[in-house]
């Protein structure tokens, strides 16, 4: 059975009459869904912008602005899985519902904080409600939509992601260079609070509730083992080159390869004994399906890691305001977007060459804005930073919808919950890896100035691009990803 068959068993408070809902009726969920996922995912990205304003209102240090970025996707990739299993077992709007309300209330916090360490903590209770947010959206699209419809709403799905990562950057800097009420960079979380309280107030109205008749109960030991994993990982990334190196961050990375074995093993011992993991094991039997979560981690680190370097480049290298370093930003959404929208007529042609290719422009793009910075440093004309922008984002708006199609397109009624977790999950590891890896060679740089230490940042960003590009070799080779497809998930 294939994800489009759920539709009818789990959906419990709308198409009961047997009716299909039209026109508004039947994309209103489809709005409001995506509304909430809009600012999720442009929380990510508009706070780059603002990070060098952020860092002088503060006397924030280095950690501090990268676990500002690195802590929100820490603990979305931490409580990703245990949000869409909540989603399952007590309805995936219900808890949609309260992901936002935290998210809107966090975003409050954020906005009025004094201190570093303040804004950091309410960073981290954005990222939980941002978690419960993610794969319910996921699961939401994949009940209510079937056939043709179900792939238009995953493409509108990777457009809002690829407007909401790109225009971000000019949204936060007109924010921060606009200082609404003298609120300078905290504009751009107050933004978020109506219209978290705007998508509240209709969800239950538009939004029918749905659940898995098969959640099981919720695997709290799987979550504690999934979230210490992923912080050995990202703890002595970020924290470790601030203090020196020392044992312990060494001991951490050390462990994270042993805590990810643990996991595994958790996982299959507990299916075996007949009880519900907190994700199916059966899923990364799959070959392509691994390996389509490996490309999804890789393209994400690039990504984040390229936007945050490149605007504290533009500000902080080139003494850009905010406005006008997210002004650059409009090349790259531009080309994003339109790419964004071809590629899913593009993948059902060609397949996974589309995401291969997408990542060799991006790497060529990364390696034209080097070839810039190397010559120019700090000086001389943006123009010549225009094709590798133009470049690059044309190269991320062909990976991210053919991607996320690809992936789920490994899901069922049985495994779809862990499907959408992991997809979601690995999309915000690669963003915490990317920020923590790409920042520690960047901070380290820095010192030689800023035009150093953001080319080479680009040209470990190219590395990790030519490697994601190699892996779509690994990936299914028809070029038809549905998911509507009855041999999808095989």
């Amino acid at each position: 059975m294939t994800l489009t068959s759920k539709k009818s068993s789990q959906v419990t408070t709308a198409g009961q009459d047997g009716r299909r809902p039209r026109g508004w009726a039947k994309w209103a969920p489809l709005a409001v869904i995506l509304c909430g996922t809009f600012v999720f995912i442009l929380d990510y990205f508009i706070v780059n912008v603002a990070l060098p304003s952020i860092q002088r209102s503060l006397h924030a240090g280095p950690g501090a602005v990268e676990w500002v970025i690195a802590g929100y996707g820490l603990t979305m990739a931490a409580f990703l899985v245990c949000g869409g299993r909540l989603g399952d077992h007590y309805g995936r709007r219900l808890w949609w519902s309260i992901g936002l309300v935290i998210f809107t209330a966090s975003s409050l916090l954020c906005a009025i904080a004094p201190n570093p360490a303040f804004l950091i903590a309410a960073r981290l209770a954005q990222g939980s409600g941002a978690a419960l947010m993610g794969p319910n959206t996921l699961s939401i699209l994949g009940v209510l939509y079937t056939g043709r419809d179900q792939v238009r709403a995953f493409s509108a799905y990777g457009i809002v992601l690829a407007v909401a990562a790109t225009g971000g950057q000019l949204i936060g800097g007109a924010l921060v260079n606009a200082n609404i009420a003298g609120l300078g960079w905290r504009a751009v979380f107050w933004i978020n609070v109506p219209i978290g309280l705007a998508a509240l107030a209709v969800v239950r109205r538009v939004v029918p509730e749905s659940r898995s008749g098969h959640a099981g109960r919720l695997d709290i030991p799987g979550v504690v083992l999934l979230s210490a994993a992923l912080v050995a990982v990202v703890l002595p990334l970020v924290q470790g080159r601030q203090d020196g190196w020392p044992a312990w961050s060494w001991a951490c990375l050390a462990c994270s390869p042993v805590l990810l074995g643990a996991f595994g093993w958790y996982l299959r011992r507990r299916a075996r004994r007949g009880r519900q993991p907190l994700m199916d094991p059966a899923i990364f039997a799959v070959p392509a399906f691994r390996n389509g979560l490996v490309v999804q981690i890789l393209f994400c680190a690039a990504q984040a890691a390229g936007f945050l370097v490149l605007a504290l480049y533009l500000q902080l290298g080139r003494g850009m305001s905010p406005l006008a370093a997210g002004g650059l930003f409009i090349l790259l959404a531009v080309s994003y977007v339109a790419t964004s929208v071809k590629a899913p007529a593009l993948t059902i042609k060609y397949g996974r060459r589309v995401i291969a290719i997408g990542a060799l422009l991006n790497a060529v793009g990364n390696l034209l804005m080097m070839a810039a910075v190397w010559h120019w440093g700090t000086d001389g004309s943006l123009l010549w930073l225009f094709p590798g922008l133009i470049l690059g984002g044309a190269g991320q708006g062909l990976c991210i919808t053919p991607l996320t199609s690809t992936i789920m397109a490994h899901a069922d009624a049985r495994t779809s919950g862990s499907v959408a977790g992991a997809l979601a999950t690995s999309q915000q590891v690669g963003n915490a890896i990317g920020i923590a890896v790409t920042g520690v060679i960047f901070y380290d740089l820095v010192s030689q100035g800023y035009a150093v230490a953001f080319r080479w940042s680009l040209a470990q960003m190219a590395g990790v691009l030519f490697v994601m590009a190699a892996l779509t070799l690994t990936l299914p080779g028809t070029g038809k990803p549905s998911l509507t497809s009855p041999e999808a998930s095989k």
